[in-house]
């Protein structure tokens, strides 16, 4: 059975070293000082990132994975005890079970700069411990789900169009796997990491390489070779020497062995005009439902002009842009401690920080719509209740996981997302900056802050 919310590939010992040095530094000083009241922490991006006018929040079921399964085994604590950490300490994280509360946006959800996207509420030592491994993994899928999305909707909105080609160029094993997934989240119809298909359950996609072709005396015989041995996966590669002398083979290979052929794919030169000869001569010869796969540094500026033309590429393989979201590779999502209990009593925290400025107590984030079309967030305390619809859900309680869905479940709310956005954030071109606000009660309370 597919498990779209596999937790990695380190154990749960291992993974609860996944953490920045200073995170176990604090975590002990809080246990020495018996410092581990209830916190708030928040995770949110200061500012969106180059190229981009939002997000879409993914990555949170293979994460409350983890967490839910987060242990300090004995070969971590012996590691630990080499650190400094003292015998009390070690015996605390011995113990370690993540016993607090998440609330999230659901994967597929829309987010834009200073939203909260997760908001832990914990005992102060495991809402700390908890902030290199949610920021590594949140981040991250939120820039490759984005990216994804931003193709999905440069292909005309056809998301089973368009197949993640990126694991060669990914950035190591678990970055390919969380690619082929966030992908699957944004609307992909399939990766062609087979790993990635078994595990969460794709559309594993593929025919041949130039290799396959380059192995045989010549082309043809590559073609009728290739027709013969897989006859149900009859689509060939043409643009190894000569592109639409390469579909002229693929046509005569196909009726040579009598196999129809499914299609061909084209991974260089002038993609839209070699798709325009390819189609010609495809219909000629009567092979009018064979589709033509474009690949090939493929991202969305290029897919949106083709498919604006009416170019006749019917699947999009897209591989290192993807894969490395190369014209914006960084979501700087943050995760701040904005609140903490002590006995009955909530106090706000806030850093005053020049450019790093944050807002204190614990949120939550209102979208209202027009229709189908979201119009404006408020940022807002989260015992607020304010017109729209709120976003951060619970997603886990006590250390227990509340929050799980499918796939398709997260795809489709992807979809809705997508076409809930205002027009002009859905076009190419220059876009209007989304409206998002603080509500009048949260920046009252960050005045009387700094005002001390």
């Amino acid at each position: 059975m597919a498990d779209v919310n596999d937790p990695g590939l380190l154990t749960p010992a291992e993974t609860a070293l996944l953490t920045d040095r200073y995170e176990i530094t604090m975590a002990a000083s809080y246990h020495r000082l018996g410092h581990n009241e209830t916190a708030v922490f928040e995770q949110f991006a200061r500012r969106l990132p180059p190229n981009r006018d939002w997000l879409v929040a993914c990555g949170l079921g293979p994460t409350l994975r983890l967490i839910s399964e987060m242990r300090f085994g004995p070969a971590e604590l012996e590691y630990l005890s080499t650190l400094q950490c003292g015998d009390e300490f070690l015996g605390y994280l011995a113990d370690f079970r993540f016993s607090g509360d998440i609330d999230a946006m659901p994967e597929g959800t829309i987010a834009y700069a200073d939203e909260p996207i997760v908001r832990v509420t914990a005992p102060l030592i495991e809402a700390q411990l908890l902030e290199t491994l949610l920021l590594n993994q949140i981040n991250f899928q939120t820039m490759i789900a984005t990216k994804a999305a931003r193709i999905v909707l440069a292909a005309d909105g056809r998301g089973e169009s368009v197949i993640d080609f990126s694991p060669r160029r990914d950035h190591g094993i678990d970055a390919a796997m969380k690619v082929a997934r966030a992908s699957a989240v944004a609307g992909f119809g399939g990766t062609s990491n087979v790993a990635g298909a078994m595990r969460y359950g794709l559309a594993p996609v593929g025919t041949m390489a130039h290799s396959y072709v380059l192995s045989f005396e010549s082309e043809q015989e590559a073609f009728e070779s290739f027709l013969r041995e897989n006859p149900d996966n009859a689509l060939l590669l043409v643009d190894t020497y000569d592109t639409l002398e390469g579909v002229r083979r693929a046509v005569a290979a196909s009726q040579a062995t009598g196999i129809v052929l499914t299609g061909i794919r084209i991974d260089s030169g002038d993609l839209a005009a070699l798709a325009r000869g390819s189609r010609r001569l495809l219909d000629e010869a009567g092979l009018d439902e064979a589709v033509i796969v474009a690949s090939g540094d493929l991202e969305e500026h290029r897919i949106a002009q083709m498919c604006a033309a009416g170019d006749p590429i019917d699947l999009w393989g897209v591989g290192t842009e993807l894969g490395t979201s190369r014209d914006s590779p960084v979501v700087n999502g943050v995760y701040k401690l904005v609140a903490e209990r002590s006995g009955d009593v909530w106090r706000g925290v806030a850093k005053h920080s020049e450019g790093k400025i944050t807002l204190p107590g614990a949120k939550q984030v209102f979208r209202r719509f027009e229709g189908e079309t979201m119009v404006e967030d408020v940022i807002g305390n989260v015992d607020e209740a304010l017109e729209g619809e709120p976003l951060l859900v619970p997603a886990m309680r006590d250390g227990e996981i509340l929050h799980a869905e499918t796939l398709e479940e997260m795809r489709e709310r992807t979809t809705r997302s997508l076409r809930s956005l205002p027009a002009a954030l859905r076009s190419r071109g220059e876009k209007p900056a989304y409206p998002v606000r603080h509500s009048d009660a949260l920046i009252a309370a960050a005045r009387a802050l700094a005002s001390g």
